[in-house]
C-alpha cells in the first residue's frame, strides 16, 4: 500500500500536470457553452480566469521543483542546480501579470464576474480532485 511516506517529487510533478490537463479539458469544454448560453465576453473571462489559474499552478511547479533540486543537492556530489533568482522574478512577474488581465479583463468586458470566478476556481478543483486520487490510492 503506497503512503504519503512514498510520495516524490515525480508524484508532484505528475499531479500537477494532471490539474492543468484538466483544467485544460474544462475550459475546452466550457467556454463555447459559456459563448452558446451567455455570449462571448462570458467565455473570454472563463479563459482568463483559467489561464491565471492555470499559469498560477504551472509557476508553483517550477518554483517546488527548483526548491526541491535545491534540497535534494545536498549530497557528497554536488548536483547543478537552476539559479533560484530567475525563477522567483517568473514568479513575481506572473503575479503582476495576472493581476494586469484581472484588472483589464473587469474593466473592459461586460460579462459576469461569476465566469472570471469560475475560471480561478478551476485550478482549486482540479487540484482537489487530484488530491482525492492520490488519497484513493493510498487507501486501496
Amino acid at each position: 500500500m503506497k503512503s504519503f511516506d512514498t510520495y516524490s517529487d515525480d508524484d508532484f510533478k505528475r499531479s500537477i500536470w494532471s490539474a492543468l490537463r484538466m483544467i485544460a479539458i474544462a475550459v475546452a469544454i466550457g467556454v463555447p457553452l459559456l459563448w452558446w448560453k451567455l455570449g462571448w465576453q462570458s467565455a473570454v473571462l472563463l479563459a482568463v480566469g483559467a489561464v491565471i489559474s492555470g499559469s498560477g499552478l504551472f509557476e508553483w511547479l517550477r518554483l517546488m521543483v527548483a526548491l526541491m533540486a535545491r534540497m535534494d543537492s545536498g549530497g557528497a556530489e554536488p548536483v547543478p542546480v537552476r539559479p533560484l533568482a530567475p525563477v522567483l522574478m517568473g514568479f513575481f512577474l506572473r503575479l503582476a501579470l495576472a493581476l494586469a488581465l484581472l484588472y483589464g479583463s473587469l474593466k473592459l468586458l461586460d460579462g459576469p464576474v461569476y465566469a472570471l470566478i469560475g475560471g480561478l476556481a478551476l485550478g482549486v478543483a482540479a487540484l482537489s480532485i487530484e488530491g482525492l486520487r492520490l488519497i484513493k490510492s493510498w487507501t486501496a
